[in-house]
């Protein structure tokens, strides 16, 4: 990966987690996830106005971008209701975490990318620390919260290879990314209204509206780099890179007063080595 590329990641996945760690704080993250999606919708068309060629060369890239809203809809639906239950740093370690494991082999078996001694090593580690994190189960709220984060795993690893793939056939970072999200606003707004209301939702979505629209443009500009650094490289080293943002999570949770366990943290300690032994070169 280039050394312009690994920094765009590393700030990419600080922004990440600082977004999420700032959605934790909204009093209702299920309602507040709506209006920080709409920031970066916005956000995303401003960016998408300086483009210049096509957005999309072929139906199939713009295909792919569909497939990655739909995704995104599932990861946003999953995340929010996995900040509301569990703590910050083990629902963030388990979703991001969790989707590294599904990106590698199937960036290996189907893109092509390359495999070594640590790469399989790194996969080994990470596995290792999500078991470890379980040898202590959570119970009450925290449980469900670990099952939305699971889900929303599956939804990282879907997006992260659509984005991939539509950027492999040409899409443009500005239209894929708005696109993604512009799939994805209407399927969270509906399901959401529908489980508490419209008035509710627009009420709390917008309680914060400071947090909102400063996480919101986070989130834009996360993306934003993300998507410029996976046009450039190869779809398992970006994601592997960018959830070096567990260790940021963590750290933000832990100024957030939260306290993980010691078997928590143990696992979140091979989680993030593995993530780095991920990204070592072939």
């Amino acid at each position: 990966m280039q050394t312009v590329a690994l920094g765009l990641v590393l700030v990419s996945a600080f922004l990440h987690a600082s977004w999420n760690a700032m959605l934790k704080k909204h009093p209702n993250p299920e309602a507040g996830v709506v209006g920080v999606i709409t920031v970066a919708v916005v956000g995303g068309g401003l960016w998408a106005l300086g483009m210049k060629g096509e957005a999309f060369p072929s139906t199939v890239g713009l295909a792919w971008a569909l497939g990655a809203g739909a995704c995104e809809s599932v990861y946003l639906a999953a995340l929010s209701r996995a900040l509301h239950r569990a703590p910050l740093g083990l629902a963030y370690t388990v979703s991001r975490g969790g989707a590294m494991l599904l990106v590698w082999p199937v960036s290996v078996l189907a893109l092509g990318e390359p495999i070594s001694a640590w790469t399989v090593t790194g996969a080994v580690v990470l596995g290792g620390g999500l078991a470890v994190m379980h040898l202590s189960r959570p119970t009450g709220p925290a449980a469900s919260g670990v099952a939305w984060a699971a889900l929303s795993a599956v939804a990282i690893a879907g997006y992260h290879l659509s984005y991939k793939m539509a950027l492999s056939d040409g899409a443009q970072p500005p239209a894929l990314f708005t696109t993604g999200l512009l799939v994805a606003l209407p399927v969270l707004v509906l399901e959401r209204s529908r489980q508490m209301g419209w008035a509710t939702l627009q009420r709390e979505a917008w309680s914060r509206p400071g947090l909102v629209v400063f996480a919101g443009a986070i989130c834009m500009l996360s993306f934003a780099l993300l998507l410029s650094a996976l046009n450039d490289s190869g779809a398992g080293a970006v994601l592997t890179l960018r959830n070096t943002s567990i260790a940021f999570a963590l750290a933000l949770a832990a100024l957030q007063g939260e306290r993980l366990g010691r078997r928590q943290l143990v696992g979140a300690a091979f989680v993030s080595v593995g993530a780095v032994l991920l990204g070592m070169p072939a």
